[in-house]
């Protein structure tokens, strides 16, 4: 597969963070993705009170839909003021507590308890801390990571997912060569090979 110039770019979490405090998210929905609304019986599979997670994310509104349907949402993303601006639009009181197992980290929980955010790395998370999931809504998330992270990234993914979980993945079709990415195009070959 062709990925042109990307394979070996790298984007640092200080780039992301400087992405927040400049106002630089293009990437965030404010009225939700559409193909969250489309897919979304797929993901819940008629079922409820579900654990949902969003790798990488950011203030992703289809987290509070998800809650006030009665799942339980765990998220992870380096930005705290990612963090703090999604519970500010959503007007949601939270507190915040140190991780003990990552050092520097931060969860930010709803006080209704349904919404856990962690502030750090995706892979200083495992399933010993967050649990396991009936569903991952990754919207932006496998085409964020470095593409030299990719395996490692869905390595940790897979381990993270309960036996009959659905997985909702969104990526981008476009040339390689014509974009250095973020987001960066992962073929539907690769996506196939990863996943298995």
């Amino acid at each position: 597969s062709d990925v042109g110039s990307q394979k070996d770019r790298v984007v640092t979490e200080e780039e992301w963070l400087q992405k927040w405090e400049m106002g630089n998210i293009g990437f965030h929905k404010e009225q939700g993705h559409p193909l969250f609304q489309k897919f979304l019986d797929v993901l819940l599979n008629g079922r409820s009170g579900l654990r949902i997670f969003f790798p990488l994310c950011g203030k992703a509104v289809e987290m509070k839909w998800l809650a006030d349907m009665g799942h339980s949402i765990v998220g992870v993303e380096v930005s705290e003021q990612a963090l703090k601006e999604f519970f500010a639009e959503h007007n949601l009181p939270y507190c915040e507590e140190p991780v003990p197992e990552i050092a520097g980290a931060k969860k930010f929980q709803s006080t209704s308890g349904n919404i856990s955010l962690y502030c750090c790395s995706i892979y200083d998370l495992s399933s010993s801390i967050v649990g396991k999931f009936d569903g991952v809504w990754d919207r932006g998330s496998l085409v964020a990571v470095n593409p030299r992270d990719r395996q490692r990234y869905v390595s940790l993914m897979v381990t993270l997912m309960e036996k009959n979980s659905s997985y909702l993945l969104v990526a981008v079709s476009y040339d390689p060569n014509k974009h250095k990415g973020p987001p960066f195009y992962v073929p539907e070959s690769e996506i196939k090979s990863l996943f298995g």
